[in-house]
């Protein structure tokens, strides 16, 4: 017998426009669900407005009556906001008004939302590092937010699925990108914690777990890590950036205090943060997975060698790696 295919769902993606999203999004249209993707800015969400069954809607989610009016209908919530860097606020508060605010009330409100009006499915993205028991634990504000508001999942009466990335890598990514960048301009990198472990993972593949778990209600009530191949060093890290994009520099890792004071300083910097000292926290927590990602997913994890080249080389670079392969 055939089996029956699960119907197209409703879906609302909450932070579609940015990387994940980005990836995402088009996966689910293909596959037939109908989705809908608040923006602030419709032009942050420009390749996404032209997909023919996805809706970008202009308008900003932090307000109840808005929220309530985007969920009224759908099926699955996927939630993908997420912020690496906040203000540390009162001494007394353990996240800060950033992260409170993204992580833990954007949480409260979807629990209580989605509960009020009868939407059944949670799929929340959250973060590798964020301990299983009590938040307090956790060594940063940020992995602490994410830590709340997956109690809060817990706690409901959702059909929820947690995810917890390490980090993720792909074109427009905010990690290797940034590091790549830096060394194009720096003779050389003086980076804290230089001895920290990643194990980054495609946002292809972050992209996949989350598309099955829409269809597959297995993964309700469940927590899965989403990690690479490979486990790497911050400087590995970087020195890989450096080859890929064709401005290798020497890595010199900074003692604690000289880390503190050099995040400090570009924490205080004007313009984007590139590193913060709520950063060096969140990298005193191993970003590591326990094991391999659960073979549910059918997926064989990309390796970063395979993929970073082809956006980290320089353009020139790039046009000749593209010309050989048209030939």
């Amino acid at each position: 017998m055939t089996p029956i295919a699960a119907p197209p769902a409703s879906i609302l993606v909450l932070g579609g426009a940015g990387f994940i999203g980005r990836t995402l999004i088009p996966r689910l249209d293909a596959a037939g669900h109908r989705i809908t993707v608040p923006t602030r800015r419709r032009e942050r969400a420009r390749p996404l407005v032209l997909l023919p069954k996805t809706d970008v809607v202009e308008c900003d989610i932090q307000d109840d009556a808005t929220l309530e009016r985007l969920q009224a209908g759908q099926t699955v919530v996927i939630n993908l906001v997420g912020l690496l860097h906040g203000r540390p606020g009162q001494p007394d508060d353990p996240f800060g008004p950033d992260f409170r605010k993204a992580h833990v009330t954007l949480m409260e409100r979807l629990v209580r939302l989605m509960s009020a009006q009868r939407v059944p499915r949670l799929i929340q993205v959250s973060a590798l590092g964020v301990p299983d028991g009590d938040p307090a634990t956790a060594p940063s504000r940020y992995l602490r937010s994410k830590a709340a508001a997956e109690r809060l999942i817990r706690e409901s009466a959702l059909d929820w699925t947690i995810f917890r990335p390490s980090v993720v890598f792909g074109p427009g990514d905010s990690f290797l990108t940034l590091f790549a960048g830096l060394q194009r301009l720096l003779p050389v990198m003086m980076v804290a914690h230089a001895d920290a472990r990643f194990q980054p993972v495609y946002a292809g593949d972050v992209a996949t777990a989350i598309a099955v778990s829409v269809d597959n209600r297995t993964t309700i009530g469940r927590t899965f890590e989403l990690a690479g191949p490979r486990v790497y060093t911050l400087a590995e890290l970087i020195r890989l950036t450096g080859r890929a994009s064709g401005h290798r520099r020497p890595v010199i890792g900074l003692p604690a205090g000289l880390g503190r004071l050099q995040a400090l300083v570009l924490e205080k910097m004007p313009g984007p943060t590139l590193m913060s000292r709520d950063n060096l926290l969140s990298m005193q927590a191993d970003n590591v997975a326990k094991g391999p990602i659960d073979p549910l997913f059918g997926i064989t994890p990309t390796p970063i060698e395979a993929i970073a080249p082809s956006y980290l080389a320089p353009t020139e670079s790039r046009f000749n790696a593209e010309r050989r392969a048209r030939r």
